[in-house]
């Protein structure tokens, strides 16, 4: 990655035209091609861009750029659309190149899959009795995130979201219907897990007999604290 901090002017002409006077920016050029021009505010958001495929061509400025004080002229092309991003640099601050290397990627806490082993270590949030049989238990249209039993020994199948809305009622349903048909399961009955619920998933799973637990994510990972609240 090449980090240059410049006086410059930016234009953009393709389908859309955009025009950014002289000012002291960052220009990122990055390993997969792209260009983005940033300033010293708007968080994350570049003031412009070129994404891949394209192709950054550094060249002299011509008598009239020179004579407003342009020292260098990058010309950004895509490939697919011709559209063309044009920087006038007038004074460089600082430019250096950086080897970043290949990047695992975002790693997120919380996600389901971590809700799902922290619910099956701790099985007993649902209620007192209830044992874990399986995570990942796997009907014909996919997997249960968690079959369990209750303290009378019925099946329980239960489905995790971060934020529950309806699709995820909708899927435990799909889920319960199919295992509520085999005779060495049923009945089943459900419970939709999330750290949160929206009030129309909660009303609607209400009304189809599942039950709605909210989970205390980081009481989770404390383990002595841990606790649920269900409604």
């Amino acid at each position: 990655m090449r980090l240059v901090i410049a006086r410059c002017s930016v234009d953009y002409a393709g389908r859309l035209s955009a025009h950014l006077p002289l000012a002291t920016r960052l220009l990122m050029v990055k390993g997969d091609g792209s260009l983005l021009v940033h300033s010293d505010g708007g968080s994350y958001k570049p003031l412009n861009w070129m994404s891949p495929p394209c192709t950054l061509q550094a060249a002299e400025p011509d008598d009239d750029q020179r004579a407003a004080g342009v020292t260098e002229v990058w010309k950004v092309t895509h490939a697919k659309t011709a559209d063309q991003l044009v920087v006038s640099i007038h004074e460089v601050l600082h430019d250096s190149a950086h080897e970043l290397g290949v990047d695992p990627g975002l790693v997120k806490d919380g996600v389901e899959s971590h809700l799902q082993k922290l619910l099956a270590e701790q099985i007993d949030l649902l209620g007192e009795g209830y044992r874990l049989v399986r995570r990942e238990y796997m009907t014909a249209i996919g997997p249960v995130d968690i079959l369990a039993t209750d303290a009378s020994g019925r099946s329980v199948a239960v489905e995790l979201k971060r934020r529950g809305d309806i699709d995820g009622v909708e899927q435990l349903t799909r889920y319960l219907e199919l295992m509520n048909r085999d005779p060495l399961l049923a009945p089943v009955t459900g419970v939709f897990a999330a750290q949160e619920i929206k009030p129309q998933a909660r009303t609607l799973a209400e009304d189809r007999g599942i039950r709605c637990v909210v989970l205390d994510y980081d009481a989770m990972k404390g383990v002595e604290s841990g606790h649920a609240r269900l409604f």
